[in-house]
């Protein structure tokens, strides 16, 4: 049986908020490596604020990311998502059961 784990409890805080589901799927909804930079520009944000947010879809195990030179290049970790979904998938069947 599935239990609420740390990496679950982050995937979820990663997607609580409306900014980083915006960054998540409207910015990388192409599957492509995208800069802080140009997060920002395309969500509205300022990079500090961008920067932020890309530091928690991260943790949560939704984005990935490598450094080049100065810039560092995000994109989305398809694998980390899908056995988070399938973790919570779990742990919802086991826990409503009647």
């Amino acid at each position: 049986m599935s239990t609420l784990t740390p990496e679950l409890q982050a995937f979820l805080y990663g997607l609580a908020s409306e900014t980083r589901q915006h960054i998540l799927f409207e910015v990388f909804i192409d599957g492509q490596e995208h800069t802080v930079g140009q997060v920002a520009e395309r969500s509205g944000l300022g990079q500090s604020t961008a920067s932020e947010h890309l530091a928690v879809l991260k943790r949560a195990g939704i984005l990935i990311s490598r450094r080049e030179g100065k810039e560092v290049y995000y994109r989305p970790q398809r694998e980390g998502v899908l056995a988070r979904l399938a973790q919570l998938t779990d742990l919802l069947t086991h826990c409503c059961q009647e």
